[in-house]
């Protein structure tokens, strides 16, 4: 028996090496098997382009046939306004997060421009212009026009409004729509037509009649004009038909993700002010909420010699806004026709992923008979390996078949 341990000592002593390399190599093996399972692989090219085309889709838009601006019928059967029509209707529809922002920022501004063109006799569709000239953003343009209407200095002085280095009423919303309207008055009277007006507050009434004598046409939509303008009013369309009738345009928003207009109370002065931060605390609010409320405010300071009367809007709730009780009772409704409402969510079951606790003796067998889907796909949709059993406690997410 010593002899037979003595052999067997021998040949480990001789052998112990390369007889560790068998699990060695046995263990990289399920490494990489490991490794390979958990990467899930190559996926080639034509699987990854069959899976794109699968699941990505792209809709062509479909042309209203019943098209108005300000009541002025829009002749869509003309293959260059049809054209001109769906260009702006693709850009806009398919740049969702402009779209998006143009539904949440009209239903805040939109209750403060109606009643001012309401009030001076015009036509509502006149308030798609300024989503167009600026998309409800101060911006300035490369000519130096600013606001939301986008009035030059010379321009905005004809009308009325004030410009100086510490007041830029452009930026009063207010009044610079009442000055937008007056304009759109002077250009109706002069061309008696809604389109024609609204493209001369792109190009100007001088420009406009240039090419209306030029061209000897009395139409908007048969003058040859530079892009801007000629994409002008076709823009101003598109937003109108898109801001509208949202949900025919795939816009699923609820009256909740829309910005609420904001219930203020106004505060008049009639003197200077030296410290705009200092009178906004005893307004009971901040600096910043000052002169995001009163952006035509242009320094820190109001030098009023001449006693001019200035009207200052705080907002009513102070800086907050958002899940108060208190409703401003007085602001415009929204138009909730238009946005998804609860009941639509809940009847459309593919815009929902029901989720699944985990109870003590579910397994994937089970639980695939329960949702009436393949235990496989189940347990796929949810990162595991359907030979092992769920964890109790563990949220599933329950797949369509």
């Amino acid at each position: 028996m010593k002899k037979v341990w003595n052999a067997v000592y021998a040949f480990l002593r001789r052998w112990h090496r390369h007889l560790l390399a068998v699990p060695a190599l046995f263990l990289l093996m399920v490494f990489i098997k490991l490794f390979n399972f958990s990467s899930g692989g190559q996926v080639s090219d034509e699987d990854y382009r069959s899976y794109f085309v699968a699941n990505y889709k792209v809709f062509g838009i479909t042309i209203p046939k019943d098209l108005n601006f300000c009541g002025e019928q829009v002749p869509v059967t003309d293959f260059t306004v049809r054209e001109a029509l769906e260009r702006e209707l693709l850009i806009n529809t398919y740049w969702q997060s402009q779209t998006v922002l143009f539904h949440k920022k009209a239903n805040r501004w939109f209750p403060v421009i109606e009643p001012i063109l309401k009030r001076n006799g015009l036509p509502d569709d006149l308030k798609y212009v300024v989503v167009v000239e600026s998309g409800f953003s101060n911006a300035v343009s490369p000519q130096q026009a600013a606001g939301f209407w986008q009035f030059v200095p010379v321009t905005a002085q004809h009308y009325g409004l004030e410009m100086t280095d510490e007041v830029d009423e452009r930026y009063n919303v207010e009044k610079a729509t009442q000055a937008a309207c007056e304009l759109f008055k002077d250009a109706y009277k002069r061309y008696n037509n809604w389109t024609l007006a609204a493209a001369s507050y792109n190009l100007g009434m001088g420009g406009v009649d240039k090419q209306l004598e030029k061209q000897k046409s009395g139409s908007y939509y048969d003058l040859y004009l530079n892009e801007e303008t000629a994409r002008y009013i076709y823009r101003i369309l598109a937003i109108k038909e898109i801001l509208t009738r949202p949900k025919a345009y795939g816009y699923q928003l609820r009256t909740g993700d829309l910005y609420p207009p904001i219930p203020t109370y106004a505060v008049t002065v009639d003197s200077s002010i030296t410290d705009l931060a200092a009178f906004a605390i005893k307004q009971k609010s901040t600096y910043k909420i000052l002169k995001l409320m009163n952006p035509w405010l242009l320094k820190s300071s109001l030098n009023n010699p001449n006693k001019k009367k200035y009207t200052l809007l705080f907002p009513r709730n102070g800086v907050k806004l958002y899940g108060l009780d208190e409703q401003d009772d007085a602001a415009p409704k929204t138009d909730s026709s238009k946005y998804i409402t609860t009941a639509e969510v809940l009847a459309d079951s593919l815009s929902r992923t029901p989720l699944y606790t985990v109870q003590e003796g579910d397994t994937w067998e089970k639980l695939a008979q329960r949702f009436d889907v393949e235990a496989e796909l189940l347990a796929q949709a949810n990162k595991a390996d359907v030979k092992l059993p769920p964890a109790k406690g563990t949220q599933l997410v329950i797949p369509k078949r």
